[in-house]
C-alpha cells in the first residue's frame, strides 16, 4: 500500500498533542497499528458498522461511503483510515486540511486517484472554503469543473474522476459546513476508551515490542493514559525503557510509577500543561468562570490546542466545567490539586 504524504508544519512536542508528531512514523508505532477491523480495540459500534458497510461495498462491486470520524486526538481515526483503504483492497492517499491550500492542489489528489482508492484528510475542517466548493461534485459525481480563461472567453469543463472513498477526520465537527458535512454517508463519533480496552491494547503493544507487562502495571498504565490509545502506546515505550535502564526489564506497576512520575503524568494521566491550566483558573481567576482567550494569554498558548487537545479529557472526568459565562474548575480539579475547596464558587 503506497502512502502520498502532505506533512504539516511542526509544533511542540509532548505526551499529549493534536498532531501527528514525528513518533507517529517510528517503526514501532506504525506495527502498533491493528491492520484488519477483528483486530481493531474498542469503538464497537464504529467497527459494526464499518463491517457491515464494507461488506456491503465489496459484494455490490461499489466503493465505500464517504466516511467522517470526529472526536478527540489519539482514538484511531487514521488507524481506521488504513483499515479501510486495506478491507477494501485500495490504495490509501493522505493528506491534511491545512495541507490543501488551494484548489490546483485538491485537483491534483483527485486526478491521480485509481478506482476504488481512499482519500484520508485529516483535520478536514481546516480545509480552505474554496478548496471544499471542489469538493462536493467529487464527492457527489465523482467529476471536477475546470475554468480556462477570463471574462468573455471562460469555459467550463468537466472532468470525470474515478469512484473513490473520501474519508475525513475531524477534531471539530461543529467548525465543518453543512453542505460537507452532508455529504458523507457514514458519520461515526470515536469516544474515549474505558479502561478494560486500554488494557487489552497494552497488552497487545506489549507483546508486539517483547516487553513484559503484569496485571498492576497494565492497569495503572492505563489509569494514566486519558482514555487515549496513541498516549497508551507512547507512554508503554516510555516505561520500556524505564524498565530496561533502570530496572530488570520487566514493567511492574512500581517502574509505571516511577517511570511515568518523571515524564510529569499523575494518577489521573494529567500532565504538566493540565495542571497549568487547572491552576491558572483556580489562583489568577479565583476557580471561574473565566473565557478560554483569557486562559489562553495567561499560558501562553494557542487557544485551539486547549479547546482541541486539553478540555476535551479535563471535561471527561469532570475536572473542568463550561458555562455560558466561561471555564470554571470543579470542585474535583480543587481536591486533586491540594486546593481548599472553595464552596461559594459551586
Amino acid at each position: 500500500m503506497k502512502d502520498d504524504a502532505f506533512t504539516r508544519g511542526t509544533a511542540p512536542q509532548g505526551i499529549v498533542d493534536s498532531a501527528c508528531l514525528l513518533d507517529d512514523s517510528d517503526p514501532d508505532i506504525q506495527s502498533l497499528r491493528p491492520e484488519k477491523l477483528d483486530d481493531y480495540v474498542g469503538q464497537g459500534d464504529v467497527v459494526n458498522t464499518l463491517k457491515i458497510a464494507i461488506e456491503a461495498a465489496l459484494f455490490r462491486n461499489e466503493p465505500l461511503e464517504h466516511v467522517l470520524f470526529h472526536g478527540p486526538p489519539g482514538l484511531g481515526k487514521t488507524t481506521l483510515a488504513h483499515i479501510i483503504a486495506r478491507e477494501m483492497n485500495g490504495r490509501l492517499t493522505v493528506t491534511s486540511g491545512p495541507a490543501l491550500e488551494k484548489g490546483g492542489d485538491l485537483i491534483g489528489i483527485l486526478t491521480h486517484l485509481e478506482e476504488g482508492d481512499i482519500l484520508f484528510v485529516d483535520e478536514i475542517h481546516r480545509l480552505p472554503k474554496t478548496v471544499e466548493e471542489f469538493l462536493y461534485p467529487a464527492m457527489e459525481d465523482f467529476a471536477v469543473d475546470f475554468v480556462f480563461d477570463k471574462g468573455i472567453h471562460a469555459r467550463s469543463h468537466r472532468y470525470r474522476l474515478n469512484r473513490f472513498t473520501l474519508v475525513g477526520a475531524t477534531t471539530r465537527v461543529g467548525l465543518l459546513s453543512a453542505p460537507l458535512r452532508d455529504r458523507f454517508g457514514l458519520f461515526r463519533s470515536l469516544d474515549f476508551y474505558n479502561i478494560e480496552d486500554l488494557m487489552h491494547i497494552i497488552r497487545r503493544s506489549a507483546a508486539i515490542l517483547n516487553v513484559s507487562i503484569d496485571e498492576g502495571g497494565a492497569r495503572n498504565l492505563a489509569l494514566r493514559s486519558r482514555g487515549t490509545p496513541r498516549i497508551v502506546n507512547r507512554l508503554l515505550k516510555r516505561v520500556r525503557d524505564y524498565a530496561q535502564v533502570r530496572g530488570d526489564g520487566r514493567i511492574s506497576i512500581d517502574i509505571v510509577e516511577s517511570a511515568l512520575n518523571l515524564e510529569g503524568v499523575d494518577g489521573k494521566g494529567l500532565t504538566h500543561l493540565d495542571r497549568r491550566y487547572l491552576k491558572t483558573i483556580i489562583d489568577y481567576y479565583h476557580g471561574g468562570p473565566v473565557g478560554i482567550e483569557a486562559i489562553a494569554a495567561t499560558l501562553q498558548e494557542e487557544a485551539d490546542t486547549l479547546v482541541d487537545v486539553i478540555e476535551p479529557f479535563l471535561l471527561k472526568i469532570g475536572m473542568v466545567v463550561r458555562t455560558s459565562s466561561g471555564r470554571k474548575a470543579s470542585e474535583s480539579a480543587f481536591r486533586h490539586l491540594g486546593y481548599a475547596v472553595q464552596e461559594k464558587l459551586f
